[in-house]
This record gives structure tokens, sequence and C-alpha cells, in this order.
């Protein structure tokens, strides 16, 4: 009897391990993942996972941020701001949801936060969610992303309050160490960072102001090609990656124009230019167009706090003189500085800004984030 009984006992500590067991698995294939746990959890299981929208996937690597080729397939992570594509998880767009889904007709859904349910399985070689059953926008309810403010008080933390010399180290350690292209890459780079707002097939011109094709680069009339801002000559780093590909100072510019500005520095004054009227020229210097001239401010006072002399690369300083040939030198600071008074940031030079960090570099220009930083320092 005792044995029946002892029996019947096991039997129930059995049936109540059983159903604990069964009703926390069943929990746990309820609940939702975070991008992380789902990159963890590549077994063919169906889970719901949410994520911020970052960019669509076209390798094993490489996630595109704008100019999205396809509907096909987006790319999700726990962070709005995410650029590391190890920390993203693919996911497939069947065709019921491309409509609403797809990057290429929804541009606008990058940084919206999503959930999604499907088959955690490697898609593109890289954690991924196939078979995709559902999708959904996640309501105002949930957690809203970092607004732009909250991003860019996070990158610039270590230069807040900070001015002079202080000011300067700190925001060269923060955009130091960018990721680099190649000069070849440097083409392609610019028809997207250069894209004219009003036709995304054409570039604009940096001098002229010109809306021009963007595959009409290369090195005949009227073609535009790579224009070093701070001239390349001007330390003599030529196009080497780095100082030479640094798409913060490359800009497209006619052919002959950016020919006849060679490796002059800047100020006022001289002739106007046969095909770029509201540029002036001397022997030694040069003055764009008033829509551009805080731009190629702001272009040379990033060079010179991007580039200070350490890890082997040149130190590049703004100076007063101008005819400054090899030296790594650039002017006149006096005249950038005006420049940059009288040009403020505008939308264009903001999303540019912004392209080379998210898609390109990885690392912003301090001064069109914040103009004011440029009188702290200078």
């Amino acid at each position: 009897m005792r044995n029946v009984e002892k029996f019947r006992y096991l039997i129930v500590i059995a049936l109540v391990l059983f159903t604990s067991l069964f009703s926390f698995d069943s929990l746990r294939a309820a609940s939702t993942l975070t991008v992380s746990q789902a990159i963890q959890t590549q077994n063919n299981s169906v889970q719901t996972v949410e994520g911020y929208v970052v960019g669509k996937p076209i390798s094993s690597s490489t996630v595109v941020k704008s100019n999205f080729p396809d509907d096909y397939a987006l790319a999700i992570a726990d962070s709005s701001s995410e650029t590391d594509s190890s920390t993203m998880l693919y996911v497939q767009i069947p065709s019921q949801f491309r409509s609403q889904f797809g990057l290429k007709t929804n541009p606008d859904l990058m940084g919206e936060k999503l959930k999604v349910t499907g088959q955690l399985t490697a898609y593109y070689s890289h954690p991924g969610l196939k078979n995709t059953s559902q999708m959904t926008i996640v309501g105002s309810d949930d957690t809203p992303e970092d607004t732009p403010e909250d991003t860019l008080s996070d990158y610039y933390e270590n230069a807040l309050g900070k001015t002079g010399t202080s000011l300067k180290t700190a925001l060269h350690n923060i955009i130091d160490d960018h990721t680099e292209i190649s000069y070849s890459n440097v083409w392609e780079a610019l028809r997207n960072t250069d894209e004219d707002p009003a036709n995304q097939n054409n570039v604009i011109l940096l001098y002229t102001g010109r809306s021009q094709s963007k595959t009409s680069n290369g090195s005949s009339i009227d073609s535009w090609n790579r224009e070093h801002v701070w001239a390349k000559s001007h330390g003599d780093f030529g196009t080497s990656m780095g100082a030479g590909t640094d798409l913060h100072h490359l800009r497209p510019t006619d052919v002959s124009v950016n020919s006849s500005r060679s490796n002059k520095d800047f100020d006022n004054g001289g002739t106007a230019q046969k095909e770029a009227p509201d540029t002036y020229a001397d022997s030694d210097s040069w003055e764009p167009r008033d829509e551009v001239k805080g731009d190629v401010a702001r272009m040379i006072f990033y060079m010179a706090v991007r580039y200070e002399g350490d890890n082997g690369e040149l130190d590049l300083e703004v100076t007063e003189k101008v005819n400054n040939g090899s030296a790594p030198l650039h002017g006149k600071l006096s005249t950038l500085l005006q420049w940059h008074q009288q040009d403020p940031v505008d939308d264009f030079e903001q999303n540019r800004n912004e392209v080379i960090y998210q898609d390109y570099q990885h690392n912003r220009n301090p001064f069109i984030d914040h103009p004011e930083w440029v009188e702290a320092i200078w």
C-alpha cells in the first residue's frame, strides 16, 4: 500500500512540474524579444521582436540608410541610432507587407519602432527573421525613441561646458578615428551626400550652385569632380585615405572651376569667375558664393580639429595667412570667422552631416551641430 501511495505522490509531483514547465515555456514563447535577444535565438523558432528601423540590408555586413533599392527587407536594432550591422536583425518583408513597410516606398519608416513576428533564422547570412507573418508600427504608448537633441547631447557629452583648447581637444577625441573610405568610393558617396533635394538624380555643385546629373562626373569640360575644400597640397596629403578622402571637406564641383580654385586659400576679393559669377579669385585667394561661405568655413574648422597630429596624421591648423603653399595650414582665419557668421547652417548642410555620420564615416562636423563652438575655440 505504501508503494502505491508513494507512486501516486510521485505522479502528482511530476504533473505539477510538467505543468509549471509548460506554462513557463508558453509565457516565454508569447513574450516579445529585444533585437539583441533575437540575435542570440537563431533557432528557427517563431517569435515576436521589437526594434527600431535602421536601414535596408544589402549584404551580410552592409545596411544602407538612404536611396533604398527595393522593398524586400529592413534592419531593426535596439537603438534608432545604431550603426553597427552586427547588432541589427535583418527582417524579410513578404509581398503582402511591402507596400506598407518597404523602405523604398516608405523611407519615413526610418527610426520608427516596429513589432514583427516570424521565424528566427539567418537572412543574408546574418542573424535574421524570415517568413514574417505580422508587422505593426508600435503605438505611442511604448517608450519613444531618443530625440535628435538627446542623441547629439550623448555624442558630444565629453565636450559640453568646455572652451578654448580644452574644447578643441575634446572634440578631436570625439570625431577622431572615423571610418575611412577609398578615394574611388568618394564618387558614390558624394552622389548621396550632395544630392539635390529637388531632384534625386542630381547633385548640387559647391561653387556654381548648379544642379547636375549624378552620373556626369569625370574630367571632361562641364563634368563634376571631387574638390578638396582644404586644398590637399596644404599638408601634401593627396588622395590617401584619411584627410584625402574625408567627406566632411570633399564636395562635387565643376571641373574647370575646381581647376581655377587650385590650392588657393580663402579670402574676400578678386575677379568674378566666368562659370561661377558669384565667386571671386585673385592670385592667392578664393571667395565662394555667399550661399556656401559658411559651409566652407565650417569644413575648414572641422579639418583643423579632426587632424591634430596624433596617430601619424598631419596637424592641420587655421592661420591668418594666405599663400600657404604645402604647409599644413589654411587661411584666412578672420575671413572664415566672418563667413561662418554671415552664412548660418542650413538644411542642406545638416542633412549632409547626417548622411556622412549614418552611412559612411560615423563621425560628425561639430560646427554644424554646434555653431557656437567656432567662437569658443577661435
